[in-house]
């Protein structure tokens, strides 16, 4: 029961695909072949590195592209990478695939977006990654009118990790363009990622690796592209940073960080990213203090502390 909801949590924090992962050793160990050979704890705050990435990858984009317009040439990316592999997939059904999809646009179009948006709008990406964090204390709470209850040990280390996160970044609020607009959709964000875990988790059992991928981004380039025609310009300043953060969402994070997930599933660590994932925002203070020269004050590196000893302790033995 612990590693299933600890997979459902990992899965939703990288955009997994909404059914999940089958057994079809064709396609998935293709997917995983170059670090097959590497041990989990290697790949553990590997994937936890690139996954903090996504919010200074918009701070970089931002400024050339809005933000629906810039999820949709993601998304679109994403979609002419896998369609060259995409021979031979095995298509769920009708009714499943109505489930995938929409599963997919609350992880990618919802989540995304919300966050996307809410640093457009002048939320500092590291009050962002703090409001999102808050999804595996949601999706416990959820837990709970699903069989799934967490135990004593969960909730600590849960509670903990936030009252880290919140260090990390909590004396940075005045000073990082807050408005209620911003806030609103940081929040739209945190509760669409959390609906989409508790969705998948009800509803979508396990699919094909591409078919899952094809279906959840498709889904929400369906809905991002025509929003983005309707609210924004959709004017796109070609240069070489957003071009290098185009590149980065697609390869790194939306195909990279999935395969990585998929390794440490296969070897039952998944409850170990769960609780990585609590890291996310004090990973992401120290990439804009080296990239953006933001402040990393001694407040912010207890709570990176404080963060650490929560993860050892929900990893813990009960």
């Amino acid at each position: 029961m612990r590693h299933t909801r600890a997979f459902y949590c990992a899965q939703a924090w990288c955009g997994a695909p909404p059914g999940g992962y089958t057994s079809r050793p064709d396609t998935l160990r293709k997917a995983a072949v170059v670090g097959s050979s590497l041990p989990s704890r290697l790949i553990s705050p590997f994937f936890v590195l690139i996954w903090s990435t996504g919010f200074v990858v918009a701070r970089y984009g931002l400024p050339y592209a809005e933000p629906l317009t810039f999820l949709s040439m993601r998304f679109a990316g994403v979609l002419m990478v896998l369609a060259p592999f995409s021979a031979g997939i095995a298509w769920p059904g009708r009714r499943q695939g109505v489930h995938m999809a929409v599963a997919g646009v609350l992880l990618q179009a919802g989540y995304l977006g919300g966050v996307w948006i809410a640093i457009h709008l002048g939320m500092g990406a590291g009050l962002a990654a703090l409001v999102v964090g808050l999804q595996p204390l949601l999706t416990a709470v959820a837990g709970r009118w699903m069989g799934e209850p967490p135990s004593a040990r969960q909730w600590a280390g849960l509670v903990l990790g936030f009252v880290g996160v919140a260090l990390v970044v909590g004396n940075r609020i005045g000073t990082m363009g807050l408005t209620w607009q911003a806030l609103a959709f940081a929040v739209a964000a945190l509760l669409s990622i959390t609906a989409g875990t508790v969705y998948q988790r009800r509803f979508c059992p396990g699919v094909d690796l591409r078919a899952g991928l094809l279906l959840q981004f498709g889904a929400s380039l369906i809905v991002v592209l025509p929003a983005a025609w309707m609210f924004e310009t959709m004017a796109v300043q070609w240069t070489w940073p957003l071009a290098g953060a185009w590149a980065w969402s697609v390869f790194a994070l939306s195909i990279g960080a999935i395969c990585l997930l998929f390794l440490l599933i296969r070897r039952g660590a998944a409850t170990r990213v769960a609780s990585l994932m609590y890291l996310t925002p004090a990973v992401t203070a120290l990439m804009a203090w080296a990239a953006f020269d933001e402040p990393l004050t001694a407040t912010m590196v207890a709570g990176m502390a404080l963060s650490a000893f929560a993860v050892a302790w929900a990893q813990g033995k009960r």
